[in-house]
This record gives structure tokens, C-alpha cells and sequence, in this order.
């Protein structure tokens, strides 16, 4: 059997995702990465090869998300994307006809607007998490629920409040008033999910034509409070796939299939699980930048260096 791998590694979570020659979902994987994402990347690997057929063959691999190159050093990727292309491949694969990507992982979110299939205008925020799925983990466990049970109630909700959520700090004081007023949790749950809509809309999507289709994909698609005031915002339907968890890793398995041509795949195959790994660090003198050079080291050899503004490191020492 012939398959394609994609490989998301973001800020909070693992994803992986094997199709076969049609293009077809056979395996997955959604870990969250604790801070050790090159552990949780052999983890998923070994999982994902206990559920495999022995005679598999991984033709091409391809990586994305904030921790990509780290990724394809590890795994010996055969192409590198970022998270706009490999979200906007997986919604067209997923909804045809799509018009509208609305993205919100745990630390960022973006919005991918598509005409005809092509990418045509998108953006992202990462500088403040009152717009992401952190912030909703923060509150939930600021009142004591999993984030299933915020979801649960929050779509229930049939009274929700109005949070002042400008930032996350804001967001917590008003909840804890809201508390103390006698409010009902459902409803400073709801509130809480309108705020972060209302975040993500105001900084995120200002001026942009959100034309339905309108897909909702990662994590945070699993809320159905932010479904709810997603849909009683924009006045319309949101189409939320299956698999949406895992859409950037499906995203990069496509690509993988698509743009590798070589017959020989770069992939050092699922060995790479039982390696043993470490990180190192230091300050770059070559010039006056003073770079912060990372380092990952299997068996003393250097894999990968990156974090300089320039490819001295980058180009001389990956293997």
C-alpha cells in the first residue's frame, strides 16, 4: 500500500495524518506536545506504526505548523509548508466549493479567504490569546470545568452575558464579577465564547469579504459555543468537517501527494521513534545580531540548527 504523510506540529498540539493512494484518511494522530515536541513527534510515529500494515510504504512526507523544520529534520520530510497553504489544501480537499477558512488553534488563529480554489487574501493574529484556544482553556479551568463541559454549556446557555474580553486580563475580572453578581455559569460560558469570537472578528478579519462557504477548522471547532456565536455573528451556516482537529496535518499529506515527484522519499522511516534526541543552545558572535542558535543532536551529530537570521548555521549543519 502506498501512502502520503502529513505532519502539523503547532504550539499545543501534535497532528498526523496518512492517506492512501485516493487520497483517503487511514491513520492519525492528535497528541498535545507538553513542551516536548520532538518526544511527542516519535510518540505519535511509534502509535501511528503499531496500527499500520507491514508492508506500507510512505512515499512522500511533508511538514507544517510552527515547529515544521524541527519536524522535517526529524523525520526527513520531503517538503516544508506553512500553516496558510496546507489549512487552505485541506478545506478545498474537504469543501470544494469553500469561500471562507476560519482557523483558531491554541496559540493563533487566521483566516483564509479563497475564490476559484486559489488563495487570494488571508491573515493571522499572534500577538494577543484572547482571540484563541488558550484563552477559552484558561477560563474554563478558571471555573472548574474540562473544556468539554464549557462547550456543553455553553451551547445550552439561554441567557448569555456580555464579557469584557479585550484581553485575557479584562476577561477574567469581568468573569469573576459576573460570578460574584450571580450569574449562571452556561451563560458566563457562552459570554466567554462570544468574546472570543468577537476578538477574533475584530482583529483578525477587519475588511475582509467572509462570503460563505464558510469552513471552521482545528481545535477549538470542537466548542459548540463558539459554533453557535460564530453562526449568530456572521448570520450564517458554518460547515465544520470531520477530522477538523487534525486539517493542517490532512492539508500537508495532500500536498505530499501532489507536489513530490522523486520517486525516493526522503523519509528515514519509523525508526526514527527509538532515536534518542537532544537540544542545545547558544549565542551566534559572527556578527552583531547575536542570533540564538537551537540545536537538535542525535548520537552527537548535529540533525538541525535554526534560529538565525541568516542560513550560516541552517546550511552547514543539517544531515
Amino acid at each position: 500500500m502506498k501512502a502520503f504523510l502529513g505532519i502539523d506540529i503547532g504550539s499545543l498540539s501534535a497532528k498526523m495524518a496518512l492517506l492512501d493512494d485516493n487520497k483517503k484518511l487511514i491513520s492519525h494522530s492528535y497528541l498535545p506536545t507538553q513542551g516536548n515536541p520532538v518526544a511527542v513527534l516519535q510518540r505519535g510515529l511509534e502509535q501511528m506504526e503499531q496500527c499500520l500494515p507491514k508492508d506500507i510504504e510512505i512515499c512522500s512526507v511533508a511538514t507544517t505548523g510552527s515547529a515544521r523544520y524541527l519536524a522535517e529534520a526529524v523525520v526527513g520530510a520531503d517538503c516544508v509548508k506553512n500553516e496558510i497553504t496546507s489549512q487552505a489544501v485541506a478545506a478545498l480537499h474537504l469543501v470544494p466549493d469553500v469561500k471562507t477558512v476560519i482557523e483558531i488553534g491554541g496559540q493563533d488563529s487566521k483566516l483564509i479567504i479563497i475564490r476559484d480554489g486559489v488563495v487570494v487574501d488571508f491573515s493571522m493574529n499572534t500577538v494577543c490569546a484572547a482571540g484563541t484556544g488558550s484563552f477559552l482553556g484558561h477560563q474554563a479551568q478558571r471555573l472548574n470545568l474540562s473544556i468539554e463541559q464549557f462547550s456543553q454549556m455553553a451551547a445550552e446557555s439561554q441567557n448569555p452575558v456580555d464579557i469584557n474580553g479585550k484581553c485575557t486580563v479584562f476577561a477574567e475580572s469581568d468573569m469573576i464579577h459576573k460570578q460574584q453578581n450571580g450569574y449562571r455559569i452556561e451563560d458566563i460560558a457562552c459570554g466567554l465564547c462570544r468574546t472570543l469570537v468577537y476578538n477574533y472578528l475584530s482583529n483578525v478579519c477587519p475588511g475582509k469579504d467572509m462570503n460563505p462557504p464558510i469552513v471552521f477548522q482545528g481545535g477549538v471547532a470542537f466548542n459548540q459555543g463558539i459554533i453557535r456565536a460564530l453562526r449568530e455573528k456572521l448570520e450564517t451556516d458554518i460547515i465544520v468537517p470531520r477530522h477538523h482537529e487534525i486539517s493542517g496535518a490532512i492539508g500537508a499529506a495532500l500536498i505530499a501527494a501532489e507536489e513530490v515527484k522523486s520517486k525516493t522519499s526522503c523519509f528515514k522511516g519509523f525508526g526514527v521513534c527509538r532515536q534518542q534526541y537532544t537540544t542545545s543552545f547558544f549565542e551566534c558572535r559572527e556578527c552583531s545580531q547575536l542570533c540564538q542558535i537551537s540545536q537538535l543532536r542525535s548520537c552527537q551529530e548535529i540533525v538541525h540548527s535554526w534560529g538565525g537570521l541568516c542560513d550560516l548555521f541552517q546550511s552547514a549543519v543539517k544531515i
